[in-house]
């Protein structure tokens, strides 16, 4: 028989003045006289020895395990075979697979809902607490703060046994207070008492999993296999005795502490009543070797979770992701073959492979954030508003899959965007000046001491002026960028929406200071923002476009009516063979006028005593798709060359003065040339005006080919808004949301996510701006200095 204390965390052995001196007599005690005290005692030393069990040695749980094995005649207590009469209930048994039949075969008779007139929201936790000399002290809730060592107040302290409530409590407790504090060890066995249908009130003994218990020098309670755990009942909280070598009045050499204790509560899979299995105490001691008591401290925690089978959930999402996916795939291929046909480019080559995968991203970012948000949705619903409970949170091991779905959907959202970015900052343009000359002048003749005549020349203000609009509008939004950052921020911290991610039952927006605040679920939290993000931006949006543009402002139609007042069209480009013109040809023949005529020219046009405006005589389609053949664009091309040659290696061969007239030729040579060609006066370039197939319209690609003549497609729509930031709100709106929502899962805090996504928001903007700013000085000859 030893009486030696095992502190398996520290691997070490000691003598222990207490086992040395009540270990033997105890159970002999419990062995001859069957004496209940003795058989306290004698068990209370095996909890002490963490309930470990070796064959080769007699210790105390040995010797416990002997008495058990020899007492089968005697009577068990309620039933339970682990539990004989005079014994106390310490072991669930040693064979394998017994745990999860404990833990998952029969659920409690009960039934938890958190709404309602049978509302039951708390766990009414009672213990049957022994003293070390085995003594039955008395029968007490866990209320109050009896396995809480962290001290905190009373409603705080019992919000641990609130149903539903996610519950974590930590603090670091000095040494010497235990010492003082504790003695000699209390022993508790834990039972939840329960209310059946017939309103009969019962207890149910709550399993505990001691993750320092060995067997057989093996830790089985810290294998990931529930099926080789051993389910254990009793527990103390700190025990100074057991480490006294010599004196039991001297101070104790070693010091064992339960430093986590969990609370686990399992709901029971597709229940409809709130019923769960027992619950598990899964608790964890340390071994604290006492040098200086005063200097010395512990970090010890508390918790509560709830969980339950993601099985089904994940499944679910699977399947949604597959059927989603696969429609990714479908979109992303029509796209590209969109693309192909606009750049056209018949052969499949790398590019097009890679055209493919970047517009995946983008399909595939929507997929994943349609999932997240609904997911997110799901378990904020259905989870708060639920009368009987049928689901519980994820805990946050299960929610790694969820943050790993927005952080792809973050990734391919951003790729998107920028994608987006590069395509619009490179897009061809020109603006066609249709002013004509205003008679002839009498012109000096530099160099030569005379004078000659010469046309009036055409003011380029018109173009400085429609250019500057179109640098204004390159980053309009549907949307107010700062207001919506403000207006999600004012909802969540100051209305206090962000309350309703806390992982409890309540859906209350508002929380008192001195009651408990459970931890956020990162679901939630994705959740609550995403919903606040989206229904502002939609109001915003329905806003934008039912009343500020219908009665304040449109600055897309109004930069179509600018170009049409100042005589000015926009030819643009967004791939080699597809793009966009704006007819502005002034229906007036001049626009470069004075104020009296530009107020007649209106007033006449008000009054329908002129033509319309639209390229067509009498319509008004001022706006189209275009798909220009190779032809037209290999012309295109040729001038274009010339007009950005100042970019490039001709300006090292000649002049600046040279180089200038060079680009001016060929700015006149582009303007006369896309002039020519809207007038149909080029027939081995022309082009023809037809609508679009609903069809078309909906797969957002062209069927018919522009093989001889190029295709003018009717657009009243004003897609031209694709090349601006006006016409990808949606893409916007969901990066911006996403950035974010992933801001706020890393560090748990809305005021940084919102000046983050700010500030992210106002770069891209003037980079939008910036470079924007360049092609279209490059482009079009504009002196970027113009450009405001």
């Amino acid at each position: 028989m030893t009486s030696a204390a095992r502190y398996g965390e520290l691997g070490v052995s000691l003598t222990s003045e207490w086992f040395a001196k009540y270990l033997q007599s105890s159970a002999a005690a419990c062995w001859v006289y069957a004496n209940l005290t003795s058989c306290q005692a004698l068990g209370n030393m095996c909890v002490m020895n963490m309930n470990s069990y070796e064959s080769s040695t007699f210790d105390a749980c040995r010797l416990f395990q002997f008495i058990f094995e020899n007492t089968a005649g005697l009577r068990t207590v309620h039933s339970f075979s682990f539990w004989r009469q005079n014994l106390p209930w310490l072991f669930y048994g040693d064979q394998l697979g017994l745990a999860p039949q404990v833990l998952s075969t029969t659920p409690l008779p009960t039934n938890f809902s958190f709404k309602g007139q049978n509302q039951n929201t708390k766990l009414k936790f009672v213990a049957a607490s022994y003293d070390v000399r085995g003594n039955f002290l008395k029968w007490q809730t866990l209320e109050g703060g009896v396995l809480q060592l962290c001290p905190d107040t009373e409603t705080r302290l019992n919000a641990a046994y609130s149903f539903g409530t996610t519950y974590q409590q930590s603090c670091e407790i000095p040494v010497s207070k235990l010492l003082t504090d504790f003695p000699t060890p209390i022993f508790y066995d834990v039972y939840l008492e329960y209310t059946d249908e017939n309103q009969h009130r019962y207890i149910w003994a709550v399993p505990v999993l001691n993750l320092n218990l060995q067997h057989n020098k093996i830790f089985v309670n810290q294998d990931s296999s529930s099926g080789k755990w051993l389910l254990t009942r009793r527990i103390f909280l700190v025990d100074t005795l057991s480490g006294r070598e010599n004196d039991l009045e001297s101070q104790p050499r070693l010091v064992r502490v339960a430093t986590q204790i969990s609370l686990s509560i399992h709901l029971v899979p597709n229940t409809k009543n709130g019923n769960i299995y027992p619950p598990l105490i899964t608790i964890a001691y340390s071994d604290v070797d006492v040098r200086d008591p005063t200097s010395q401290s512990v970090e010890v925690s508390f918790s509560v979770r709830y969980e339950m089978d993601q099985g089904e959930a994940h499944v679910q999402t699977d399947i949604a992701l597959g059927v989603l996916g696969g429609l990714a795939v479908l979109s992303s291929l029509l796209k590209t073959a969109g693309w192909k046909r606009r750049v056209g480019s018949p052969m499949i080559d790398l590019q097009t492979v890679v055209k493919f995968l970047v517009y995946y991203a983008g399909d595939l970012a929507n997929v994943f954030f349609i999932i997240t948000v609904g997911t997110g949705l799901y378990w904020l619903i259905f989870f708060k508003a639920q009368k009987s409970v049928s689901v519980l949170l994820p805990v946050p091991a299960q929610e790694e899959r969820f943050v790993t779905f927005v952080g792809c959907a973050f990734a391919l959202k951003a790729l998107q965007f920028l994608h987006k970015l590069i395509s619009q900052i490179t897009i061809d343009i020109f603006f066609i000046d249709w002013e004509r000359p205003k008679g002839k002048v009498l012109k000096a003749v530099e160099g030569e001491g005379g004078v000659r005549n010469a046309t009036v020349p055409v003011s380029i203000w018109r173009t400085y002026f429609v250019a500057n609009e179109w640098n204004e509008i390159q980053t309009v939004r549907k949307i107010n960028p700062l207001f919506q950052v403000l207006t999600v921020l004012f909802f969540l911290e100051v209305v206090g929406f962000k309350n309703l991610a806390l992982m409890d039952s309540s859906s209350s927006l508002s929380r008192s200071q001195s009651s408990y605040i459970a931890p956020y679920s990162r679901i939630l939290r994705y959740a609550v923002s995403a919903a606040a993000w989206l229904v502002i931006a939609l109001m915003q949006i329905v806003f934008f476009v039912v009343f500020y543009e219908r009665f304040i402002e449109d600055k897309i139609r109004q930069f179509v009516d600018l170009c049409c007042m100042s005589n000015i069209s926009v030819f643009l480009l967004s791939h080699k063979c597809f793009g966009y013109y704006i007819h502005g040809r002034s229906v007036h023949g001049h626009a470069d006028t004075n104020m009296e005529e530009m107020n007649m020219n209106l007033k006449r046009e008000a009054e329908n005593l002129c033509s319309q405006r639209g390229l067509v005589p009498n319509t008004d389609g001022q706006t189209f798709q275009i798909a220009i053949s190779s032809q037209m664009r290999q012309h295109y091309d040729r001038i274009h060359e010339t007009l950005t040659r100042r970019n490039g290696p001709a300006r090292l061969l000649s002049s600046p003065a040279s180089t200038f007239e060079q680009s001016i030729k060929a700015y006149h040579t582009m303007n006369k040339f896309l002039g020519s060609f809207i007038d149909h006066v080029h027939k081995e370039m022309d082009y023809f005006i037809k609508d679009k197939l609903l069809l078309e319209r909906i797969l957002g690609m062209e069927f018919m080919e522009p093989m001889e003549k190029s295709i003018f497609y009717n657009d009243e729509g004003y897609s031209f808004s694709s090349v601006l930031y006006y016409g990808n709100e949606a893409t916007l709106l969901i990066y911006d949301l996403l950035f974010f929502c992933v801001v706020d899962l890393a560090c748990q805090n809305f005021i940084l996510a919102a000046c983050l996504t700010y500030l992210q928001q106002e770069i891209f903007r003037f980079i939008r701006n910036t470079v924007g700013q360049k092609n279209l000085a490059s482009k079009t000859l504009v002196d970027q200095r113009f450009l405001i």
